[in-house]
This record gives C-alpha cells, sequence and structure tokens, in this order.
C-alpha cells in the first residue's frame, strides 16, 4: 500500500515533497502574468489609402475588391470592413481561437495578392498593410513638449519618422497606429495664377517628377575598364530636393523671352503636414499619439513593458523639451487586480489554518493540513508552467478556491487519525495505518469525482473554453496533487507530528493551556449541534414524504432563480480608465469637434480632479470612424488605493459625466467604461451589427436603425443605444458631360487627376527632411477650395492646348452620402453600441435588441461581435456544460460504489448545492456570468464530496451488518465534523473574494458570492437530505444489504 510504504520511508516521502516546491518556486519565478489568458480572437487587418476618394468611391474600388477574394478560411469566425471619405479602407478578419496568427496572416497574404491587380494604381502604390493584431489598443504613447517649444505637427511627425518603426519591432506589437502624420512638403496652388500662365495642376506634377528626382548616372571607370585606369569615381546629376525653397524655384515652363515661370510665380511652397485633420491633446497641450495593438496571443503586460523600456531608451535622444506620457494604458489594472487576487489567496490561508485550528483543538493537528499547502500550490504552479500557462485572475481564482478543497483531503485523513486515537488509543503511527486503510479509497473517489466534474471543462471551444480550460487545468491539478499529498506526505506528519491521546479523551486537551477551557467549549457546543442535527435527519427519515416535498419546493424554488437570473458573460470592472465618445452634428468642422474636446477635457480636470490623473482627447477620428466631426477622450483615473470611495468609482465618475455632457448644445457626448476584456472591444455593454442581408439598400438600411433607435430609446432595458458609425452629409456631386468633354478634346483622364489633386490632394513623389524619405503633395490653397464656385476656377488643357473651364462641360448638384460605409460578413451593415440599464444584465440587453429587430422590415438582420459573440456563445455551451458533467460524475459514482442505484442518491441532493449560489447572486442582484458558472460548479464539488463522506460510510456500517438507518445517522454523526471543516473552509477561502471592493472585484464577487452561498446549502441541506436518499434508493431498488458490494470498512 503506497501509505504504509511511505510511513516507512519518511525522508522519501520529504524529498518528493521538497522537489514539488522547488519546480513551483522555479516555475513561478518565470511564470508571466496577464489579466486573463489568450482568450481574444486572432485579428488579421486590411488597411490600404485611397487619397482623396468618398468612402463609396473607397468601398466600391477597394475594400469590395480585397473581401471577395477573403474566402476559403476555415478557421475564420467573421469579417468586418469599413470605407471612410478620408480614404482609408480597413478589412478585420478575425479568426477562432487557438488559431496560429502568423499562419493566419500569411493565407490573408496569399488571398490579398490575387486582388491586388484590381485595386486603383494609386492604391497600389501606396501599398496595402497586412498586420497581425488584436481588435483594440493596448496602450497610448504620447509625446508633449513640456516648454512649448514644439508643435502638434512638430511632436507628430517626430513620433512617426523617429518612433513608430522603432515601436513596431518590439516583440509583442502588432501595429502602431499614429493618429495624425508626419511633415511633407506641401505645394499650395492658386488656380487663378495658373490660368494667367495657361498651365495646368497636370503641369505642375509633370515639373515636379522632372526636377525631384535621383538620377543614377554611373561612374567614370566602371568595369570592364581600359587597362592602366586610375581614377573610379561615382557621377551625381541631381539629388531629392529638401527645402521649400528648392521646390519654389523648379522651373515650369520657360517663355521664347527667355522668362521662366517656376512654382512659387503659381502658388506657394512649404514644410507641411501629410494630413491635417487629427489633432490630439493631453492635459490642454498638444500632442503626439502612437496607439499600440499588441500581437495575437502575445502577453499583455511583457508587452507593455519592452514598448516603456523601449520608449526610456529612446527619450535620451528626445529633443529638449519633449516628453513621454501613457494617457491610455491597460495593463496597470492587470497588475493590481492580480496583486488583490495574491492578496485573497494570503488571506484565504489564513481563514483556513483558523478553521482548523478551531476544529481540531491543537496546534499539531493543524500544521499538517498548512503544510501540506505550500506543496500542493507549488505544485500546482509548476504544472502551469509546463502547461505554459500565464498568472491570470482564471488560474489565481483556482488557486483560491482550490484551497479550501485541497486541505479536505488531509482534513479527512488527520480527523479520521484522532479520532481513531481517542476512540481505540492506538498510537499515531498505528492510527496513521488504520486510518488510510479507511479513508484511501474515498480519497481517490473525491479526486475521481471533482476531476469528472471540472474536466469536461477543458474541451470547451472558443474564448469561453480557453476560460474553463485555464480554471479546469488549475484545479484538476491541485486535487490529483492533493489526494497524493494526502497519501504520500500527510501520513507521514500524522506519525511523527500528532501526539498520542489517552483513549476516552478529546484532541482539545491537549491544546494550549490557556485556549483549552476554549477549545472543550468549542466541542461541546459543537457535539451538541451534532446530536441535534442527526435528530433532524432522523425525523427526516421518518417523515419521508413531507420531506420529499419539502426538496420539490425548494427544486421549484431553483427553477424560479435560473429563469430570473439576468445572463453575462464577464462581470463589468474599474479599470482605471473612462472613455467617451464625441458625435458632432452632420457637417462639423474638426475646429468645432476640438471645441467641444476641450470642454469635455475641462470638465474632467476640473470637476473630477479628486478622481481624474490625465485628460486626452483626439479631434477628427473617432470609435466610429476617421471624420471632422468626431472625436473621442481618454480619461486615466488616479490609483484604486485613492479612490477607495464609492463616488470615485468608475461607475459613478461615467455617471457624473454623463448627467454633465448632455447639457451640451450641438453635440452627443457619451461616456463609458471599457470592456472586461479590452481585446474583444472598445465599451462595454453589447456589441450590435444591423446586417441589409436583403439587399434593401442604404437609405432603408438607414430608415431600420433609426427605427430601431426609437424603439429602443423606448425600451426600459437598454440605455445609450448609439451607432458606432456616421451620420450621412451632404456631398456635393459633380456630373460631367462625356459627350461635351469629347467635343472639346478633354483627355477622361485629365479631368480626373485635375479635380482630385486641386480639391483632395495628389501625391507626386518624395524628398528628403532630416535625413529621411517624405513625401511631396500638390494641391489648391485652402482659399480656393472652399465652397463649390471655387470650381469654376480650374481649367483643364485639351488637346489643342487650349485652357478649357471645368464649367463648360460639367455641372454640380447637392445630394447626400455616407462619410462611413460598414460591412459585415460580405454585407452592408451599421454598427450600434449600448449597454443594459442599470440593474439589468448584458443578456437583457442582447435579448432586448433582437426583439425589436424582429419587428423591422424584411430584409434586415443583425449579427453579434466582439464580447457579444462571445457571450452567445457562451450561453449555448453552458447546458452542455453542466449535462456533461453530471453524467461524467454518475459514471464515476457508479464506478466507485460498484452499483448504479446509489449514484442518483448523490445526484439527487447536486441541486441543493447550487439553490445557494443562485440565491446568494440573485440577493446581490449579480447576473449569471462566465465566473458565476464556474463558483457552481465548484460548489456542486462541495455538494458531492459531501455526500459522498456520508454515503460511503453508511454503505460500510451497511456492509458489517448494521441497518441502513442506523448507519445513515451513524454516518452523519461521524463525518460531521470533518463535513463541516471542509465546507468552512472552501467558503471561508472565497470570503475575501466575495467582499472585495479593489481592482478585479467585478470577477471577484462573481465567483466569491456563488461558492458562499452554494457552501452553506452545500452543507446544510446535502447533510439532511443525503441520508435521505440514500435510504429511499436502497428501499427503491429492493437491494438485500448481503448484495451490496464490498466498500472499505469504517470501524
Amino acid at each position: 500500500m503506497l501509505s504504509r510504504f511511505f510511513l516507512d520511508h519518511p525522508v522519501f516521502a520529504w524529498v518528493i515533497a521538497i522537489c514539488i516546491m522547488l519546480l513551483g518556486g522555479l516555475a513561478t519565478y518565470n511564470q508571466p502574468i496577464a489579466q486573463y489568458p489568450p482568450i481574444a480572437p486572432p485579428g488579421i487587418a486590411i488597411e490600404s489609402q485611397y487619397p482623396g476618394a468618398s468612402a463609396q468611391t473607397v468601398e466600391n474600388s477597394v475594400t469590395q475588391i480585397i473581401e471577395q477574394k477573403m474566402t476559403g478560411f476555415d478557421d475564420m469566425l467573421y469579417l468586418a470592413g469599413t470605407s471612410d471619405s478620408s480614404g482609408t479602407s480597413r478589412i478585420e478578419l478575425t479568426f477562432k481561437p487557438g488559431t496560429d496568427p502568423d499562419l493566419a496572416w500569411a493565407k490573408v497574404q496569399n488571398k490579398l495578392q490575387l486582388a491586388m491587380a484590381s485595386l486603383p494604381e494609386v492604391v497600389q502604390q501606396s501599398g496595402v498593410k497586412v498586420s497581425k493584431s488584436t481588435r483594440n489598443w493596448l496602450l497610448f504613447v504620447g509625446l508633449v513638449s513640456e516648454d512649448g517649444s514644439m508643435n502638434g505637427h512638430d511632436l507628430r511627425d517626430y513620433a512617426q519618422s523617429n518612433l513608430e518603426k522603432v515601436l513596431s519591432r518590439v516583440p509583442g506589437v502588432g501595429e502602431v497606429e499614429v493618429f495624425g502624420s508626419q511633415y511633407a512638403m506641401r505645394i499650395w496652388l492658386n488656380p487663378d495664377e495658373l490660368t494667367n500662365y495657361h498651365l495646368t495642376i497636370e503641369d505642375v506634377i509633370a515639373g515636379l517628377r522632372a526636377y525631384n528626382v535621383e538620377v543614377s548616372a554611373g561612374q567614370f571607370g566602371a568595369l570592364p575598364a581600359v587597362e592602366g585606369q586610375r581614377l573610379n569615381a561615382t557621377i551625381v546629376v541631381q539629388n531629392l530636393l529638401q527645402t521649400p525653397e528648392e521646390f519654389a524655384a523648379i522651373p515650369l515652363r520657360t517663355n521664347p523671352d527667355g522668362s521662366i515661370v517656376r512654382i512659387r510665380d503659381v502658388g506657394r511652397t512649404e514644410l507641411g503636414t501629410e494630413s491635417y485633420d487629427i489633432e490630439g491633446r493631453y492635459n490642454n497641450k498638444p500632442s503626439a499619439i502612437m496607439a499600440i495593438r499588441q500581437t495575437p496571443g502575445a502577453n499583455a503586460l511583457e508587452t507593455a513593458n519592452a514598448v516603456k523600456s523601449k520608449m526610456e531608451e529612446m527619450s535620451y535622444y528626445f529633443p529638449q523639451g519633449m516628453k513621454v506620457v501613457y494617457p491610455y494604458d491597460t495593463t496597470p489594472f492587470v497588475k493590481v487586480a492580480i496583486l488583490e487576487a495574491v492578496n485573497s489567496l494570503w488571506q484565504a490561508i489564513g481563514l483556513v489554518f483558523l478553521v482548523m485550528w478551531l476544529f481540531m483543538g491543537n496546534i499539531r493537528a493543524t500544521l499538517i493540513p498548512t503544510i501540506s499547502v505550500p506543496v500542493v500550490l507549488l505544485g500546482t504552479c509548476a504544472a502551469l508552467g509546463a502547461f505554459g500557462y500565464s498568472f491570470n485572475m482564471l488560474t489565481m481564482f483556482a488557486l483560491v478556491i482550490a484551497i479550501g478543497l485541497l486541505v479536505d483531503d488531509t482534513i479527512v485523513v488527520v480527523e479520521n487519525v484522532e479520532r481513531l486515537m481517542s476512540e481505540e488509543g492506538l498510537s499515531p503511527r498505528e492510527a496513521t495505518a488504520k486510518s488510510m486503510e479507511q479513508v484511501t479509497s474515498a480519497l481517490i473517489g473525491f479526486t475521481l469525482v471533482l476531476s469528472a466534474l471540472f474536466g469536461p471543462m477543458a474541451f470547451f471551444s472558443g474564448s469561453t473554453g480557453i476560460i474553463y480550460r485555464q480554471f479546469s487545468v488549475t484545479v484538476v491539478t491541485s486535487m490529483v496533487l492533493s489526494v497524493l499529498v494526502a497519501l504520500i506526505l500527510t501520513p507521514v506528519l500524522c506519525a511523527s507530528i500528532l501526539k498520542p491521546i489517552v483513549k476516552g479523551h478529546e484532541a482539545a486537551e491537549g491544546a494550549v493551556w490557556f485556549l483549552r477551557p476554549f477549545f472543550l467549549a468549542f466541542d461541546r457546543v459543537f457535539n451538541r449541534f451534532r446530536d441535534g442535527l442527526v435528530t433532524l435527519v432522523g425525523y427526516s427519515l421518518t417523515r419521508k414524504l413531507r420531506f420529499v416535498a419539502v426538496y420539490a419546493m425548494l427544486v421549484a424554488g431553483l427553477g424560479w432563480l435560473f429563469v430570473k437570473i439576468p445572463s453575462s458573460y464577464l462581470p463589468d470592472e474599474d479599470q482605471g480608465i473612462l472613455l467617451a465618445q464625441i458625435l458632432m452634428p452632420t457637417g462639423s468642422t474638426l475646429e468645432q469637434t476640438q471645441e467641444v474636446a476641450d470642454e469635455v477635457q475641462s470638465y474632467f480636470m476640473a470637476h473630477e480632479k479628486e478622481a481624474v490623473e490625465s485628460c486626452m482627447t483626439i479631434a477628427g477620428v473617432g470609435f466610429s470612424g476617421r471624420a471632422q466631426s468626431n472625436g473621442m477622450v481618454f480619461v486615466k483615473l488616479k490609483d484604486w488605493d485613492l479612490r477607495d470611495q464609492p463616488h470615485l468609482r468608475v461607475k459613478a465618475v461615467a455617471g457624473r459625466a454623463m448627467a454633465a455632457f448632455s447639457k451640451i448644445r450641438d453635440a452627443i457626448v457619451v461616456a463609458f467604461a471599457p470592456p472586461p476584456v479590452s481585446e474583444l472591444g472598445n465599451a462595454i455593454g453589447f456589441d450590435f451589427q444591423l446586417v441589409d442581408r436583403g439587399g434593401v439598400g442604404h437609405g432603408a438600411l438607414m430608415q431600420a436603425r433609426n427605427q430601431l433607435l426609437g424603439m429602443a430609446a423606448a425600451d426600459q432595458r437598454l440605455t445609450k443605444v448609439r451607432p458606432n458609425g456616421l451620420e450621412d452629409v451632404p456631398e456635393y456631386r459633380l456630373d460631367v458631360d462625356w459627350e461635351k468633354a469629347g467635343a472639346q478634346g478633354l483627355a477622361i483622364t485629365s479631368i480626373h487627376r485635375t479635380i482630385s489633386a486641386a480639391f483632395g490632394s495628389a501625391y507626386v513623389n518624395d524628398f528628403i527632411q532630416g535625413g529621411r524619405v517624405k513625401r511631396v503633395y500638390v494641391q489648391a490653397d485652402a482659399p480656393h477650395r472652399m465652397l463649390p464656385r471655387d470650381l469654376e476656377k480650374l481649367y483643364v488643357r485639351n488637346m489643342a492646348g487650349e485652357m478649357v473651364p471645368f464649367a463648360s462641360f460639367a455641372t454640380g448638384r447637392w445630394a447626400s452620402g455616407s462619410p462611413r460605409l460598414e460591412r459585415f460578413n460580405g454585407f452592408p451593415s451599421m454598427n450600434m453600441w449600448g449597454e443594459p440599464q442599470p440593474g439589468r444584465s448584458s443578456g437583457e440587453a442582447m435579448r432586448a435588441m433582437e426583439e425589436i429587430t424582429a419587428k423591422l422590415p424584411k430584409g434586415i438582420g443583425y449579427d453579434w461581435t466582439g464580447l457579444s459573440y462571445q457571450e452567445r456563445q457562451a450561453a449555448a455551451q453552458t447546458g452542455l456544460l453542466y449535462a456533461f458533467s453530471i453524467l461524467i460524475v454518475f459514471l464515476f459514482l457508479a464506478a466507485l460504489y460498484g452499483k448504479w442505484d446509489v449514484p442518483i442518491a448523490v445526484l439527487l441532493i447536486l441541486p441543493l448545492g447550487v439553490i445557494g449560489g443562485f440565491a446568494a447572486t440573485s440577493w446581490r442582484e449579480l447576473p449569471s456570468d462566465v465566473y458565476f458558472q464556474i463558483g457552481l460548479l465548484n460548489t456542486l464539488g462541495l455538494a458531492t464530496k459531501n455526500a459522498i463522506l456520508i454515503v460511503q460510510f453508511a454503505m460500510a456500517g451497511v456492509a458489517q451488518g448494521t441497518g441502513l438507518i442506523e448507519s445513515s445517522l451513524q454516518a452523519v454523526k461521524l463525518r460531521l465534523r470533518p463535513i463541516m471543516m471542509t465546507s468552512m473552509t472552501t467558503g471561508l477561502s472565497v470570503l475575501p473574494l466575495a467582499f472585495s471592493t479593489g481592482a478585479g472585484a467585478g470577477a471577484m464577487n462573481a465567483i466569491g458570492t456563488a461558492v458562499l452561498g452554494g457552501m452553506v446549502t452545500g452543507t446544510v441541506l446535502v447533510v439532511l437530505f443525503t441520508p435521505l436518499f440514500y435510504v429511499l434508493i436502497e428501499k427503491a431498488f429492493g437491494r438485500k444489504t448481503e448484495a451490496v458490494a464490498p466498500v472499505a470498512s469504517v470501524s
């Protein structure tokens, strides 16, 4: 027998324990830290630029062309595309969790090559970028000038020129997005002067391309050379131009009289920037912002630390007065939340120690389970390292819960050893040997049943499967190690640490002298409680129908709670970050948007300074796309220790901000917290796609969206429902009469290039600035492209060399169109965000949106994306998870008992184990989310374990010839103390989680409340009803006690 071998070789047992702890310590030292395991599905983004194009043009010419080739991916979940009026096309392909992002990236690249030839020439020239990155940002790196010596353009140029590529090469970084652009040489043309000189924009572009070049002219003495050649030198004809003055001097035409028309005669040149439509401010100072997206599967904390280290290294070379800031960072929450979980772990160990000391009555017996805790915990850490798992919220919670479960095995052994010494007067070694014979089968049964309960969780798919898997592996590993420690180390500790107990005396009599009266008094109180409970159990066995009716009422109550409790995916958290979305009226300018952004920033810095550390605004781009009427705000809150008051929490700050922002005229400003998993989206609540599946068209889709918004505003389950897109805006449509143009000898390409360059800018070629290659752009100067009548100033040269005005072949009219078009899975769509009303769950909000969509016109459908997609997937798997787990438990119990009927008695008590979890969660108004499900599985395990202890001992009594009822009552009497100990250790181990208020409190409260509530009913009701069901099952199946399969004997 395993235990007897180690009783004879105690040093061997200690060596094994020390080796386990050493391996665990080594694994802990190298273990990465994360908020969650890599649950975000890998994403591949395809981004391209079509300068000057409208959203419709970008969609038709770029987005749809690429989208149509993105087929044949086995692991793709969904595909979303956007096209906006800034000329940007972005397609995001989301793959199943666990997909190799490198392989997915290669497949997307291969498919993209099929579409490249069909893309517009200018798009091909500027290139199409394919990147591996998560959906949301990991952190923002900001640059500010403390002394004001650099303006926003200077800062953004430095960011893109000197830092973007450096940060892109940091391990774990998938994409660096600079809000703004670097310097560019801007050629601002005056159409009136061009006309005076009989020049066109095309003439200017041709002149730039002719003079701003580098020529490869060869060498003197290049091989093959003549014999005796003594000169070898490179010939330089011309370099790329570098200064505005050099560009202004470029000749466009030499007249017969020798005079020269230069660029400065028809316009002006300056060192400007590629784009002027984004402004960033940090605490009211101009700033440059670089948004970092991590590679799918990369460790967020390690990536963020690597980025900060690289920035610290680069800061030595910053210009005077430049400073780096981090206005948005998702990683501090990770550190603090993990620290809170670690603190809960230590508190759990302390509480478990006190409970064991209280019940066992002497410090020696208490030390034995306490010693097993670090052995099992460190052993579990070693296993996590071997599996490649990180320390995250899931694994830490699993360890906290495992503490209560793992000491159970040791408690069962120690309590039984003390009972045998007290009742039979055996020595510690003899009592240990006999005890192990009695409880080994039960210990193995515990492990098998708990493994059966948690094991199936590891085989589920999707992000939910990854969450369950890490929790499952952690718990099952700790359970296996726990039973091994109970069989190997605990007998050695019992034989060497415990003192003999005189027959007929209690272990508490050996306690410290000043605590002895307390422990003896506790034993007397507990014994009276035990006798009263045994009497109640005996009463239930004489009033079976009455108690079966009570059981039926409890199950009915559980059913009512099950239907009533709202559903969710993951609990919302105070992550120390608050976001705001600015939506301006249609046609608003960047200047107007910046004014509102400044007002929002002033509010946070003046009225919320107790909670707010910094505030960053970005105007010209938002969560819903790039437009002058869009903006977003990132508020960094102070450390959680400085915000320990309820009114300083993120929800309270957001609530006050919403009340203040509702007074802003001519703008919609929505303040909200980020989602619990930043990689799965940008906002809490739901992420909804309204999809045109019937081809009804953009106008009908807009009407359906507005109808949906109206119904959502009236629904009591919803709040903050808003389109994450842009309203249709006025567009000036230019209609070219091609017959007139042809009659006047105009080339179609000349017409297109002229209008595109004048109003949208034309990329010509490159120049050198600061030792770096940057771009040259031609565009009409600002005063000449403000109104429709400015089109009349444009002229195009025809085949005969004559200047033809636009007005002679083109007319204009006002229309409307979208500045941002969206597509989802190949269909036109509109993305919408929203939140549940306070007191409601995201699951209820999602059901409300589905009900409202069903009332929309035919052809309009919906899809879920981001966090909502994962929530729907999780909801579909929950029932299967429980059914499969219970089936496996039944089979393991049948194998343990050698009978098919007795396991039914154990399974019937499972509802009694979870009813407390449902009741406590409903009382605290918490939803049914992933953590709640995990907590319920834990309470099922606790209830099953308690029932196994009672049934195991009752069956042993029956096997020895004792009556069925007498055996059941004796089992309750003998096993109540270890059951109470195991239940209280499990319950108290999660007590710090249930009442946590710091970072990560949402997840801690969810899992702690479910386990704590389940512990109460899983102890009291299970002890009361297990004997009843065991007796009923035995009598119902009519087995004679002699035919019972042999089980471990219990004296």
